[in-house]
């Protein structure tokens, strides 16, 4: 059996070098070709591949010159500032995740009795199916949520009569059930990881219909169901700012891509979730908070600017934290000079530090915001201007709310699965072209070998096995 063992993994690192090998292309060969890497030319603008109502990112404008200028950066949902949609329930003193959910979906701002006929509707269908919990989740633990969030969706598929039927009334219907579900599969994946894989009791708590979103992954997530009301108001703001984020980004593009196919609302969902997983999209996140820990513990003084210019510079060098070379939580494809939504989350992020005794750590994240532009400007080639992220503060409010670092990202998906909906929507609405884009072949023309004029190494390895 060892050496099956060695042999097999002989065969696998032949096979990576023959891998590596095969599809290595050129960097100067996507100059050569002006192929947009990412979708994106080289100052950062997207390549146009799409129209949407829905959300828009901005963060340039057009001089005089006709020149394209960086700007403070800009998110609109359905034509709305997202900073004007914030001030609003803020200063009611309401939740606004389902009145953004609402806005998103339907393309207008509910009245009060829109609003609470829409709260009731996610409240009755904030329910999973019988034995769901049981059979898909408990029996079925995981250790990465997002994982188990993608299987769930799947798994919900099976227990929908209407599964595959595409039809604008159907869907919303599978959307707005999804969207009331997600918290608690994300929640209740989260506590059998902890029961499972952590030695943690395992807690599961039913959903109150008197709760908001928000309110609910709390009281769901807490073994004592306790929370104050500046932390269910931060959690709520947080699904807010992370609801959409225009046609454009990862997850939402596989979204219209996924849609673009005739599929099911499962399986485009699914898809959906598994690209928001990747650290480079909403897994960020994680990164932001685990890169603050390692930062805390080579740092000895965090008032000291001098000790943590020196550990951002390492940062950048590949010499810190997980050797990436990057800055976690600074730096957008999109935004330059500021992303609206950590400007929103860093006042009342500040608010909640006060609360729980961060005062320190929050000052330490204010200084790195500060510092880490400045260093990135002086050791890389900057097209545009860089800043601070959303995924900056989200991670230092996830932890001052006491979530687990295993819920960072399921928390944005739990947020960001309205977006996908109305994307999902528009796409069906509007019956485009199943999207395909262009690829050009680089590969030399060569001619087919007989099987028994080729080498013989490989296959001799092969048969030893």
């Amino acid at each position: 059996m060892e050496g099956i063992r060695k042999r097999k993994n002989t065969l696998i690192k032949e096979y990576t070098l023959m891998a590596e090998e095969c599809n290595k292309i050129d960097p100067e060969l996507y100059k050569k070709y002006d192929v947009k890497r990412g979708l994106r030319d080289i100052t950062g603008k997207g390549v146009l591949a799409g129209l949407t109502e829905i959300g828009e990112v901005n963060a340039s404008y057009i001089n005089e010159k006709g020149e394209t200028v960086p700007a403070p950066g800009k998110l609109i949902y359905r034509g709305m500032d997202i900073k004007d949609i914030v001030n609003g329930f803020m200063t009611e003193g309401r939740f606004g995740f389902e009145e953004v959910t609402y806005l998103l979906l339907f393309g207008e701002l509910p009245d009060i009795n829109e609003l609470n006929e829409f709260k009731t509707l996610l409240s009755e269908y904030r329910k999973l199916p019988e034995s769901f919990v049981e059979d898909a989740i408990m029996k079925l633990p995981s250790r990465d949520v997002m994982n188990l969030l993608s299987r769930s969706v799947l798994a919900l598929y099976a227990y929908d009569k209407q599964a595959d039927d595409i039809s604008i009334n159907n869907v919303i219907k599978q959307c707005l059930k999804l969207i009331a579900q997600i918290p608690l599969l994300a929640v209740y994946g989260y506590q059998v990881l902890a029961h499972y894989y952590q030695n943690k009791s395992l807690v599961i708590h039913t959903p109150k219909r008197r709760y908001s979103t928000a309110e609910n992954i709390l009281h769901l997530l807490r073994p004592d169901s306790k929370f104050t009301h500046l932390e269910a108001v931060l959690l709520d703001l947080s699904l807010v700012l992370h609801a959409e984020h225009g046609g454009g980004n990862n997850s939402t593009f596989a979204t219209h891509v996924i849609t673009s196919t005739g599929t099911d609302t499962y399986s485009t969902i699914a898809s959906s979730l598994c690209s928001l997983k990747g650290p480079r999209h909403g897994g960020a996140n994680v990164k932001v908070a685990q890169m603050f820990d390692d930062l805390k513990q080579s740092v000895k003084d965090w008032e000291d600017d001098g000790q943590i210019r020196d550990y951002l510079y390492k940062l950048l060098n590949g010499e810190a934290f997980d050797r990436s070379g990057l800055i976690y939580g600074v730096g957008h494809a999109v935004y330059s000079i500021s992303d609206p939504r950590a400007e929103i989350f860093k006042e009342y992020a500040r608010e909640l530090a006060k609360e729980k005794g961060y005062e320190a750590e929050f000052r330490l994240y204010e200084k790195v915001e500060r510092l880490a532009p400045e260093i990135i400007a002086e050791k890389r080639k900057i097209y545009k201007g860089v800043s601070i992220n959303v995924d900056f503060y989200s991670g230092f409010v996830y932890k001052a709310l006491n979530i687990p670092e295993e819920l960072f990202t399921p928390l944005f998906a739990v947020a960001r699965i309205v977006g996908w909906s109305a994307h999902r929507l528009e796409e069906l609405v509007n019956r485009g072209k199943i999207i395909r884009p262009a690829y050009k072949s680089i590969a030399p023309h060569r001619e087919y070998v007989p099987l028994n004029m080729r080498s013989v190494e490989m296959n001799s390895l092969a048969g030893n096995l």
